[in-house]
């Protein structure tokens, strides 16, 4: 009996970790979100077909834009693993609806590789 509740008592503190460490990641990348757009609109980065941010122009801000797929990978990571499928999979479906959020004039990857402006 003690050994369950110890077991319990620990399940409920990496369930607290997990949750205080996903609010971080929601924190850290709301907060980097203005910044983001205005690279994406500016033509300096684009959101590639894997989800993740790439340069198109000089590579200004890069800790920013690495910092932001660094976190992204994490979410996929998750994701995937929550849904049973790969990390790669989760982050070419949010490529498809990131590109549907897309502002005009802002560089996207399509599937097979092709850099466009919407």
């Amino acid at each position: 009996m003690r050994s369950r509740i110890l077991i319990l008592v620990t399940l409920a503190v990496c369930l607290l970790a997990t949750a205080a460490f996903a609010q971080s990641l929601r924190e850290r990348m709301a907060e980097r979100a203005p910044a983001i757009v205005a690279l994406k609109d500016q033509g300096v980065v684009g959101e590639n077909n894997r989800g993740f941010l790439e340069f198109r122009a000089a590579k200004t801000q890069a800790d920013m834009v690495a910092a932001e797929n660094q976190d992204r990978a994490t979410v996929y990571k998750a994701i995937a693993q929550k849904t049973g499928t790969s990390a790669e999979l989760v982050g070419q479906r949010r490529a498809g609806k990131l590109a549907q959020m897309a502002h005009p004039g802002n560089w996207l990857q399509s599937p097979d590789g092709h850099w466009y402006k919407k």
